[in-house]
């Protein structure tokens, strides 16, 4: 295997950032290739600064190469300057680490985190040297994998990638190296491609496309079956009990260039209960896994003292719900070695979880901006999308805020929710005026900037049977908003483009027909198009209407209870009748409470892989319950008790 680095060089003097293709970051692994070792080439399908700090990546890029018959390399979509020079040139995909052309791996495996990349992923496949249609394939091309949370409906790309990973990737990764390695080490035989794909299928976790039928009836799905017996009808999702047994990224990249998220990030723990009825994360990621505590502090504590960083985010859906998260934070502010010089990001703030204690701690390191994210501008709407925060709570947080220093913050809200109203739309501005108001009592600059994005309804949500808002109808909303914002000084807003909710729309719920419009807007040169300066609506659109579907069909329209989803084959735990339960219960206005502190729902997230959630420390918070039997295999860690169904309505608020 020889490097491209020679013939890169001295082209990259003509891009526009050849940062992003040298690598050498701190951290880098130089991995030692070998005929007995599987070559992992991980991808991340948009550009370096935004893929480079994605822990998805980092955490297999580390296990991969700590195996004795694997290697792993990263890759990310170059820019469209380099696209062209490569084509021209007749340059393939290459790794950062080494410079090694794509070919030169077995697995190019995609990271898939928002659909909006789907396009780029078809562009990498096809820069790598292979075709971008997977039955197209031979026995001496890599096997394209992907994972990543876009894979809970993988159809839309299931006619271009080999295999797919369903759920976490810690434990499953290893387990695909050996079935490949075996392939491997006994030559490729011609039709073993095939083989290899039908052992994969028997992997849990992996889900192969072409080890499956899809029948329609017309514009209705019908079914999705496997093809032999020995192929489950149904892929489950992959689980990491403990968390505490995969302290990884051990060695965070730092970059030679300034990426997002420029800091070191540590997940202080996986999942979410509190069930937010349009948050595909939190429903996919059950149950609650904490890390241990005394973790979260050595990880840091490493972790700064290698990289060098002056910021450190605690990570996960909602991070003031850790349990021992006010003590981290303290711990980790007033550790000496840091000399008050680190700040301390928490993203995913819940207003109902954030404290003057936590502000009070937050305060004493260098400040950084503040995002809560209420979603919606009424309590009538926060009880149907289940975010279950009073004006109360987010007043108090703000007020938090506001009188340790802060001066600026910003409110993230969803528009296009079910059952929404002028009102509803209108109260968000009312929030961010009281927001401001309350910010003022303590700095006359005091301002809130409001951010609005066009709901999508995902797979594995309660609403995702509920038709999306249309282009037309969220435009009138955004500008509704948009006018009375404008009233009011202190308060800023942005908006995400209605037309590429739409397409996100396409691309979440669509079946594997929609894998030809895809097809279609990436031969047109519609790629980037989550970058606003590519996106291109008419593509879309003409490629839709080009395949003969329909924008309504897969966006508009309600699902009924009856049919057939193009994700019903695959697991996430979670059971239908439950999610179908829970969006009647959002169309009744119904609230659940938070089941890591209350009785079960048996939504069967943890029934299902028998565990339970798992807390680091048995402090619940003010006014919850928790259950009593102790687990010590985890070292403490409090499970919750398993108890029959509760709900919140409107009257007891």
């Amino acid at each position: 295997m020889n490097s491209l680095w020679p013939e890169l060089e001295r082209l990259l003097g003509r891009v526009q950032k050849p940062a992003r293709y040298i690598g050498c970051e701190d951290g880098v692994i130089v991995p030692e290739h070998a005929p007995h070792k599987v070559a992992w080439l991980l991808a991340y399908p948009d550009t370096y600064e935004i893929g480079l700090p994605n822990q998805g990546l980092q955490i297999l890029y580390e296990i991969l190469n700590e195996r004795d018959d694997a290697v792993a390399e990263r890759t990310y979509a170059p820019w469209t300057d380099l696209e062209a020079i490569l084509r021209t040139e007749r340059i393939p995909l290459f790794s950062v680490d080494t410079h090694r052309a794509a070919a030169d791996f077995d697995v190019l495996a995609v990271n898939l985190s928002a659909e909006l990349v789907y396009t780029n992923v078809l562009n990498m496949i096809d820069l790598a040297g292979v075709a971008i249609r997977a039955d197209e394939r031979g026995d001496a091309d890599l096997l394209v994998a992907a994972g990543g949370h876009c894979t809970y409906n993988p159809e839309p790309l299931a006619d271009f990638i080999d295999f797919f990973v369903i759920g976490d990737g810690e434990e499953v990764v290893s387990e695909i190296t050996e079935v490949i390695r075996d392939w491997k080490t006994s030559g490729r035989t011609p039709g073993s491609r095939r083989h290899v794909l039908r052992e994969l299928a028997k992997v849990p976790g992996v889900y192969v496309p072409s080890m499956y039928e899809v029948t329609y009836d017309g514009p209705a799905l019908v079914a999705t079956t496997p093809r032999y017996p020995d192929v489950p009808e149904q892929v489950e999702k992959r689980t990491v009990a403990d968390l505490a047994e995969w302290p990884y990224p051990k060695n965070q990249l730092v970059p030679l260039t300034e990426v997002v998220h420029d800091r070191l990030n540590v997940e202080v723990f996986r999942g979410c209960t509190r069930g937010c009825r349009f948050c595909q994360a939190g429903m996919i990621t059950r149950p609650v896994r904490e890390r241990p505590a005394d973790q979260v502090r050595t990880m840091v504590q490493d972790g700064l003292r290698r990289t060098g960083y002056d910021e450190v985010a605690l990570t996960s859906l909602s991070t003031a719900d850790f349990s021992g998260i006010e003590k981290v934070v303290a711990d980790t502010v007033n550790d000496p070695a840091n000399s008050g010089q680190v700040s301390i990001s928490l993203p995913s703030l819940r207003v109902d979880a954030f404290t003057v204690g936590v502000a009070a701690q937050l305060q004493k390191a260098r400040r950084t901006g503040l995002t809560f994210a209420p979603e919606a501008g009424t309590w009538r709407m926060r009880q149907i999308i289940n975010k279950l925060i009073t004006e109360e709570d987010l007043y108090s947080a703000v007020d938090s805020a506001y009188s340790q220093g802060w001066r600026r913050m910003k409110l993230y809200f969803l528009t296009g929710l079910p059952s929404e109203t002028d009102e509803d739309t209108l109260g968000i501005a009312e929030l961010a005026t009281n927001c401001v108001e309350i910010g003022k009592r303590y700095n006359k600059s005091a301002s809130v900037t409001v951010s609005v994005g066009g709901f999508v309804p995902k797979p594995f949500t309660p609403f995702q049977w509920f038709g999306q808002n249309t282009v037309d109808e969220l435009s009138r909303k955004v500008f509704l908003l948009r006018d009375e914002v404008k009233r009011n000084r202190g308060v800023q807003m942005k908006w995400h483009d209605p037309k590429a909710t739409l397409v996100e729309g396409i691309a979440s719920r669509g079946d594997r027909r929609i894998g030809r419009v895809i097809e279609d807007v990436w031969r047109n040169g519609g790629t980037f198009q989550e970058w606003s300066e590519h996106f291109a609506y008419e593509l879309w659109t003409d490629a839709m209407e080009r395949a003969g579907l329909s924008i309504d069909w897969y966006v508009y329209r309600h699902r009924t209870e009856d049919e057939v989803l193009p994700w019903d084959h695959i697991s996430a735990g979670l059971h239908k009748d439950f999610l179908w339960q829970d969006w009647r219960d959002a169309l009744a206005e119904v609230g659940l409470e938070d089941c890591r502190w209350t009785p079960c729902y048996d939504c069967g997230a943890c029934t299902g892989y028998g565990i339970e959630h798992i807390v680091a420390s048995a402090t619940a918070p003010a006014g919850g319950s928790q259950g009593t039997n102790q687990d010590h295999s985890h070292g403490g860690a409090v499970p919750v008790s398993i108890l029959p169904r509760a709900t919140v309505g409107a009257a007891s608020r």
